[in-house]
């Protein structure tokens, strides 16, 4: 796996995020992920936005972080927020999403963020999982479901 940064708005960043979109709308059947994501919200030193190719070149996971810092949607000041992490399908379950977690920690903690937080649901507990046993753990909800019954945030000190 060849790990790359690229613009959010990059074609292959695109194609991968239409469909984990889509994957949300089947779990979730509600459009997809309706939080306001901006291209500049992953430029460096602020975020950033990563792709793994295969051994062909082929985009096959995705992960990005943004800065939050203290707001009226529960974000605390050094936060790093994760975003878009997705693995398509025919690879899940070989390590890629950990492979993926681990380097957007790695970037943030690098751009002196002090905190990784995320959000995710009910209707995915494969990312739950992950999130649990890469050693994060439940905290306030924040963000833009943190009043959704099926929203589950988590965090781990960087």
């Amino acid at each position: 796996m060849n790990i790359r940064l690229v613009p959010f708005d990059h074609p292959d960043a695109v194609k991968l995020n239409d469909e984990v979109q889509a994957e949300y709308h089947e779990r979730y059947g509600d459009g997809g992920d309706a939080t306001v994501l901006d291209p500049s919200d992953f430029r460096p030193p602020n975020g950033v936005y990563l792709i793994a190719y295969d051994e062909s070149d082929r985009p096959v996971a995705t992960g990005g972080w943004r800065s939050q810092d203290k707001n009226d949607e529960g974000n605390e000041n050094g936060d790093a927020e994760l975003k878009r992490m997705y693995v398509i399908r025919e690879l899940r379950g070989r390590g890629l999403a950990r492979r993926m977690l681990a380097a957007l920690e790695e970037d943030a903690r690098a751009a002196g963020r002090v905190r990784m937080v995320l959000e995710t649901g009910t209707e995915q507990p494969e990312a739950i999982a992950l999130y649990s046993s890469s050693g994060y753990e439940p905290c306030t909800k924040f963000g833009y479901y943190r009043f959704h019954e099926s929203s589950r945030c988590f965090a781990k000190p960087l």
